[in-house]
């Protein structure tokens, strides 16, 4: 059995979960999502509390409200923590989580310590607790089909982005070249080229006999000279 709730200290609500016993918290350690981050009193035993953010979300980018949240019902679901004041609850995301075979059930390291942040807890905010309690519900998920149906949404949806961006570049590629065929177009439009005019100064290119009808009145013109 695993027991949500919900936050409504951001939009959209976030969702909270946390399995009911150690048993089921191997569960989620199992089957978590890339989306989800882990929380837990700091050296004590308490409840796995996650948070399950929107995709795209960077999980050390939480807004404190909402981190509030999550560390009161951390706090209020430890049987010692809820007794002390001034309490650690550590959070990190569940990528970040190491199960080896060698440790107890529902015992967890982390691959990289760095990646693991803390946040204090003053004391008990029982207007918080009350709030996040009453809208918990219980649920008996199958984890391991909601993780399978979530990395099938995610594939699907990767391969219709990547045929958006494949069509995309397919339209601005024909684009281009019909830019490229209508410029070069402009320049085939009577490109074929025309006989140059050039002006015939001696006259030796006339082909209408002008040239012999000079000769004949410069000869008439001379022989009033002579």
């Amino acid at each position: 059995m695993v027991l949500y709730f919900t936050s409504n200290v951001v939009q959209p609500q976030a969702t909270i979960y946390m399995g009911k016993d150690k048993f089921e918290n191997e569960d989620l350690i199992k089957h978590g999502w890339p989306e989800d981050v882990w929380f837990h009193v700091d050296k004590l035993s308490s409840a796995h509390v996650y948070l399950r953010l929107e995709p795209g979300t960077a999980w050390d980018n939480i807004p404190k409200a909402l981190l509030d949240d999550l560390a009161q019902l951390c706090k209020a679901n430890s049987i010692e923590g809820n007794k002390k004041d001034n309490l650690t609850i550590i959070y990190t995301p569940w990528a970040n989580l190491l199960k080896r075979g060698d440790m107890a059930t529902g015992q967890v390291s982390f691959k990289n310590p760095q990646m693991v942040r803390r946040v204090l807890v003053v004391q008990r905010e029982n207007a918080i607790v009350n709030r996040l309690n009453k809208t918990k519900r219980e649920e008996h998920p199958d984890l391991y089909q909601q993780r399978q149906e979530r990395d099938r949404d995610e594939k699907r949806s990767k391969k219709n982005e990547l045929a958006k961006k494949q069509n995309e570049q397919k339209a601005a590629a024909t684009k281009k070249k019909n830019s490229e065929q209508e410029y070069s177009d402009i320049f085939k439009v009577g490109s074929k080229p025309s006989k140059p005019v050039t002006e015939d100064i001696f006259g030796d290119g006339a082909e209408d006999g002008s040239d012999d009808e000079m000769d004949g009145r410069l000869a008439d013109d001379l022989s009033d000279f002579i």
